[in-house]
């Protein structure tokens, strides 16, 4: 298995290893994967995501490139601003969802899935060449952290000196220093919380960490946190993981992610949406919580309270901010409504569940 520059760290710490995507990556550490979803929720967290591909695209034809290829509009994107958008198939499958970094003019920074690292690779290849720039992957010669909660900003402006709350808009990307260390930073993130993600030089990322957790601990409670957390994070607020809301046999607005594609663009994939919009859907996206005991699995079936099978469950987990044990699954539309009844079956017992309004828990950005 691949091993970030920080997994003497994680072994160090005690975490659970497994594997992910190809890379051995921590579970979760010694307060388990609950605490440190609360943890996250109430003051910060400290997560290794260099696991997730980086890619570097500089030159003339960057942008044009990258409005090709990326739903969201990338021309509306300003140096030093940053954004969510997606890799569409020309049927309109989604390839993956990705965050994009402009950096300059010419300079982007996109970042990818580890899952699907070498194939965004190769169809971000296959058409780069009808433009002037440079594609490069950066992904062994960076880490990634995501630094993530509410006392994450008012932390890093006693420790840096600077007003970050007033200065750095949500999205923005700055470049910053701690003891020495300099870093990029974007105030992005996919818990739902405020907080950063950091770009570091793999020579001083463990060094980087290591303030990081010794500075803030000086000032708020925080936690090293691994991925079942960062699972349970994401699913609250609603943000889809590729693998399970999202594939190439989903379309954007199945998804609930019509509003990531610009469809006055011209991007890959967009007669595909348009003609799904036009036809109307027959799957959408919802979120549900079981109103009896039991933990509602990926591949487990929805069913309506007559008994059919409309569904299946794409992700299944307990959500601990609302304390309910919750799915996301695809169903028909007659079945999104808030407060729609439904069951699941838990290997052959069926148990009853609602139909949630989303999300589940709100942004504290927003």
């Amino acid at each position: 298995m691949l091993k970030t520059v920080l997994n003497s760290f994680h072994r160090e710490a005690g975490a659970r290893l497994v594997e992910y995507a190809g890379w051995e990556m921590p579970l979760f550490y010694s307060p388990g994967a609950t605490e440190e979803h609360r943890i996250v929720r109430r003051s910060a967290g400290l997560f290794d995501v260099s696991h997730m591909g980086r890619f570097r695209i500089q030159g003339p034809g960057s942008e044009a490139f990258l409005d090709r290829m990326i739903t969201s509009s990338v021309k509306a994107l300003e140096p030093g601003e940053s954004g969510y958008g997606i890799l569409l198939k020309e049927d309109g499958g989604i390839i993956d969802d990705i965050f994009l970094y402009r950096t300059g003019n010419e300079d982007f920074t996109l970042v990818v899935n580890a899952s699907n690292l070498n194939k965004d690779w190769d169809w971000l290849n296959h058409f780069a060449g009808e433009y002037d720039l440079a594609l490069s992957d950066e992904s062994s010669e960076t880490s990634l952290f995501a630094l993530q909660g509410p006392s994450v900003i008012p932390v890093l402006e006693k420790l840096t000196g600077l007003a970050l709350d007033k200065e750095w808009a949500r999205f923005a990307v700055m470049d910053l220093t701690l003891e020495d260390i300099p870093f990029m930073a974007g105030r992005t993130g996919y818990t739902g919380e405020d907080g950063v993600e950091i770009f570091v030089a793999n020579n001083r990322a463990l060094e980087l960490w290591n303030v990081i957790l010794k500075s803030f601990s000086e000032h708020c409670e925080i936690s090293p946190c691994g991925l079942a957390c960062r699972d349970s994070l994401r699913f609250e607020p609603g943000f889809p993981l590729y693998g399970h809301e999202l594939n190439e046999e989903i379309l954007p607005p199945e998804a609930l992610l019509k509003w990531a594609c610009d469809l006055k663009g011209d991007f890959i994939g967009k007669e595909a949406v348009q003609a799904l919009l036009e036809k109307g859907l027959e799957k959408k996206l919802i979120t549900l919580s079981l109103t009896e005991k039991g933990v509602p699995r990926e591949g487990y079936e929805v069913l309506s309270v007559e008994g059919d099978v409309i569904g299946t469950v794409v992700s299944g987990l307990y959500a601990p901010t609302v304390d309910k044990y919750c799915a996301n699954a695809f169903v028909p539309p007659a079945f999104t409504k808030p407060g729609t009844e439904l069951q699941v079956s838990l290997r052959g017992r069926v148990k009853k569940a609602v139909v949630e309004k989303r999300p589940l828990y709100r942004p504290s950005y927003r």
